[in-house]
C-alpha cells in the first residue's frame, strides 16, 4: 500500500440537517452560507477546510486525463507527465504539441481557468511496458516490441489495441507472458510517480483550493467496444500497481481484485466510473455480463456495483452518451438535443478487422444498426456495429428499473459526471472557441478539420469533452468523494452551468422566491442521487429545478431547463418525457437568454405504482461549435471543403445534466 504523508484527524460530526437548522433563517437565495464546523469526517487531512458552504456549492473537475504515461498519448508524442497536468489544472503553463524535428514539444498552451479538482487516469494497461520499453537500462529495451513502441506512431497504436481487442488471437508478441510479472512489477514505478504527483498537487492546508486524486483507467476494449472504467481512489492509501484489464476483464472481475488490494481496515477505499457508453456496442452499462443464472449471482453483483460505481461519464471528447432518438422498444417522443455531438448515426457504413484463428486478418462490413435483443455488437470504436438501449445513460437507467421490477434491486443505478479524456495532459480543456485537441492529430484546424485517423470520435467527429461537477461543503478529497458516492453530482458539455434538483412531497410553489430556498429544499426533500420515499397517500411529487448559467464574461446564457422522466409501466414497458419547466422553451429570434433559472414543477403523469427516475437538463442559448471557429480563421477562398458541411460548421446547444433522482414503490 502507499499512504498519504499526512496523519488523519476526525473533523466534528455535524449533520448537514444540524447546520441547515442554524443557518436557514438567514440566507437569501444567492448569498452563501456563513462558515460553520464541517459536517466532513476526513480520512487522511490534518486541517480543517476553512471556506465552508453548509448547503454546498459547485466546484469543477475532470476525472479522466492522459498524459505520457499512457500507451497511446506516449506513441502520439507526448511528454507532459501527471505533474504537468496538475499544473495545468491549477492554471501553469505547460508544453504542448508541435514536436520539432527532434521529437520534442515545443508548443505552450494553458487553461483559461483553473479547475478545483482533478483525477490523472493514465491506462494501467501498458504500464510496465512503458517503463521497461522507455528505460534504457531495462533487459527488454531492445526488443523489437519496445522498438515499435518508441517509434510511436500508429504501429505503436495498433499494437497495443489489438491486444485490448483480440486478446490472445492478437498478431503482436507481448512483451511479458503469462508466467513473466516482469510488466506488473515495471508498472510499479511509474505508479509511484503517479500517485507521488498528486499527493504533492493535491492542497492539504486549511485553504482547500485544489484537490487532487489518485486514479487510472481500467481499458477493456473486447471486440473493439468500449469497456473502460476510471478507478478513483479516496486518498493516498493506493495499491502498489493498479489491476488491469488483463488481470480483471470484466466489471465484477475488477471490484473483486480491487477488493483484495485496497481494503476498509487499511484506510483504501475506491469507486469505478464506466465513460463514453455511446461506443459500448451494448456492453458497458449492461448487468449480469458472464455470471450464472442464480439470484444469488444478481444480488451479490447489484450489492457490489451500488457500493463500489455510483457514477457513469455522460459526455467526453468522444461523444455524446445521454440519449439517442429511435432505439427499440423505448417509447417516447423524440429529442432533438440527443443529437448533440452524437457519434453514432444508424445506417452509417464501416468495416471492423477480423482475426481467425490461423492470424489471418480480414476485413468484415458492419454498419451501425440497433443491436437485436441480447446481442453484443463489435467494432463500436470505430462507430460500427450495433448500438443499444444500454449505451445511453437514459435508456440505461431504464435498464435499472426494469431489474427493479422484476428483482426488487436496481443495477444499474448511476449519477453523472462528465470530463475530457484528453490525451494531452490539458485536465478541463472544454471551451469550444479556444479548443486545441485532445489528441495529436487535432492541435492544428487542419488536423481538428480532417477524418478520423484512429478511433471515429476524433478530429472532426470529436469535441472539447466536458467537466465533471460536484456539490459539496468544501473543496477536499474526502467531501468531493462522498459526493460521489452519493450522486450529488452533475456533468455538462464544457461550460460551468451549476444544475441543481430537488424532490419533495410538500415543496411550497413559491420556494425559488423564499429566502432560505436551499436549506429548505434539503430540509423537506431529498437533493439528486437520492432515493424519494414512498407518501402516506396518493400524491405527486413536486421538483425544485434550478441552474445558473456559466459566470465567466465569454460565456453563453441558459435557454431553459427540462425534467426528464423514465419510468416503467404496470405491463413492463419503458417510457421517457422531456417536460420544460423553465426558460424559454421555443425562443424567436435571438432571445438574451437567462443568467438564472429556477422552478417548482409537480409531475402530471405521476402513477404511485411506477418506478420512476427523473433528471434536470440545463440548456444553454445556441452558440458556436469549435469547427465554425475553425472554418471562419480561414480566408473564404482557403477553406476546408468540411467546412460546407452544415453540422460542421454550425452551432451548438451546451447542456448540463445532473444525477437522477429514484422513486419505487413499495
Amino acid at each position: 500500500m502507499t499512504r498519504p504523508k499526512s496523519s488523519g484527524m476526525k473533523s466534528p460530526q455535524w449533520s448537514l440537517l444540524a447546520v441547515l437548522l442554524l443557518t436557514a433563517c438567514d440566507q437569501g437565495p444567492d448569498a452563501p452560507e456563513p462558515g460553520a464546523n464541517p459536517a466532513q469526517p476526513y480520512s487522511s487531512r490534518a486541517k480543517v477546510c476553512i471556506n465552508q458552504t453548509p448547503t454546498r456549492r459547485a466546484l469543477f473537475g475532470d476525472l479522466h486525463v492522459h498524459t505520457t504515461y499512457s500507451f497511446d498519448a506516449y506513441a502520439y508524442g507526448i511528454q507532459t507527465t501527471p505533474a504537468d497536468a496538475y499544473r495545468y489544472a491549477k492554471g501553469e503553463t505547460i508544453d504542448f504539441l508541435p514536436l520539432d524535428d527532434d521529437g520534442k514539444m515545443t508548443g505552450s498552451i494553458k487553461i483559461d481557468r483553473p479547475l478545483d479538482f482533478l483525477a490523472v487516469t493514465d491506462h494501467a494497461e501498458f504500464l510496465g511496458e512503458w517503463q521497461l520499453c522507455t528505460d534504457a537500462s531495462s533487459d527488454r529495451f531492445n526488443t523489437d516490441f519496445c522498438g515499435t513502441y518508441r517509434r510511436g506512431g500508429r504501429d505503436a497504436i495498433y499494437m497495443a489495441g489489438a491486444r485490448l481487442s483480440l486478446g490472445s488471437l492478437s498478431p503482436f508478441a507481448p512483451l511479458c507472458d503469462a508466467n513473466d510479472d516482469a510488466c506488473g512489477k515495471a508498472s510499479e514505478t511509474p505508479w509511484e510517480r503517479i500517485v507521488e504527483a498528486a499527493e504533492q498537487a493535491n492542497d492539504d492546508t486549511e485553504a482547500c483550493t485544489f484537490t487532487a486524486f489518485v486514479g487510472y483507467e481500467h481499458t477493456g476494449s473486447p471486440a473493439s467496444s468500449n469497456y473502460h472504467r476510471n478507478v478513483i481512489f479516496r486518498n493516498g492509501v493506493v495499491p502498489s500497481r493498479p489491476i488491469d484489464y488483463f488481470e480483471a476483464p470484466r466489471d465484477y472481475q475488477l471490484w473483486a481484485a480491487l477488493d483484495r488490494v485496497c481494503t476498509d481496515d487499511s484506510g483504501c477505499e475506491y469507486l469505478t466510473i464506466p465513460h463514453n457508453s455511446n461506443l459500448s456496442n451494448g456492453r458497458l452499462l449492461v448487468p449480469y455480463i458472464g455470471l450464472p443464472d442464480t439470484d444469488e449471482a444478481r444480488e451479490n453483483y447489484t450489492l457490489t456495483r451500488l457500493a463500489r460505481e455510483p457514477l457513469m461519464e455522460v459526455f467526453q471528447h468522444k461523444g455524446n452518451s445521454e440519449c439517442a432518438n429511435g432505439l427499440p422498444n423505448i417509447l417516447g417522443e423524440p429529442d432533438e438535443l440527443c443529437e448533440m455531438e452524437q457519434i453514432r448515426r444508424i445506417g452509417k457504413p464501416g468495416k471492423i478487422p477480423q482475426l481467425s484463428d490461423t492470424k489471418i486478418l480480414s476485413f468484415i462490413d458492419n454498419p451501425t444498426r440497433f443491436c437485436q435483443a441480447g446481442e453484443f455488437g463489435i467494432g463500436g470504436m470505430q462507430g460500427n456495429g450495433c448500438m443499444a438501449a444500454a449505451d445511453f445513460y437514459r435508456t440505461g437507467l431504464l435498464l435499472g428499473l426494469s431489474e427493479w421490477q422484476a428483482t426488487g434491486m436496481n443495477p444499474v443505478k448511476l449519477g453523472a459526471i462528465a470530463s475530457t479524456d484528453t490525451h494531452m495532459s490539458t485536465a478541463g480543456a472544454a471551451r469550444e472557441d479556444t479548443w486545441r485537441g485532445h489528441t495529436n492529430t487535432e492541435w492544428n484546424r487542419d488536423g481538428r478539420l480532417s477524418e478520423a485517423t484512429t478511433v471515429v470520435a476524433n478530429n472532426r467527429e470529436g469535441n472539447p469533452g466536458g467537466l465533471a461537477g460536484v456539490w459539496v461543503t468544501e473543496n477536499s478529497r474526502d467531501a468531493i468523494f462522498d459526493a460521489m458516492k452519493r450522486r450529488e453530482t452533475f456533468g455538462t458539455s464544457g461550460p460551468r452551468i451549476q444544475p441543481r434538483l430537488f424532490a419533495s412531497w410538500s415543496y411550497p410553489e413559491n420556494l425559488c422566491s423564499q429566502p432560505n430556498m436551499i436549506a429548505t429544499a434539503y430540509l423537506q426533500g431529498v437533493p439528486i442521487g437520492a432515493d424519494l420515499p414512498v407518501p402516506a397517500q396518493e400524491q405527486a411529487p413536486k421538483f425544485l429545478a434550478l441552474a445558473r448559467a456559466d459566470p465567466a464574461d465569454f460565456a453563453t446564457p441558459l435557454q431553459k431547463l427540462q425534467i426528464i422522466k423514465g419510468w416503467i409501466d404496470a405491463e413492463g414497458r419503458q417510457h421517457y418525457r422531456v417536460f420544460h419547466v423553465a426558460g424559454d422553451e421555443e425562443p424567436e429570434g435571438t432571445a438574451a437568454g437567462h443568467q438564472r433559472l429556477c422552478a417548482v414543477f409537480e409531475d402530471p403523469t405521476f402513477d404511485l405504482a411506477e418506478p420512476s427516475y427523473y433528471y434536470l437538463r440545463a440548456v444553454e442559448n445556441p452558440s458556436p461549435r469549435w469547427s465554425l471557429v475553425d472554418c471562419l480563421s480561414y480566408a473564404p477562398d482557403a477553406r476546408p471543403e468540411i467546412c460546407k458541411d452544415e453540422r460542421i460548421a454550425g452551432t451548438i446547444q451546451e447542456q448540463a445534466w445532473t444525477s437522477p433522482i429514484w422513486y419505487s414503490p413499495e
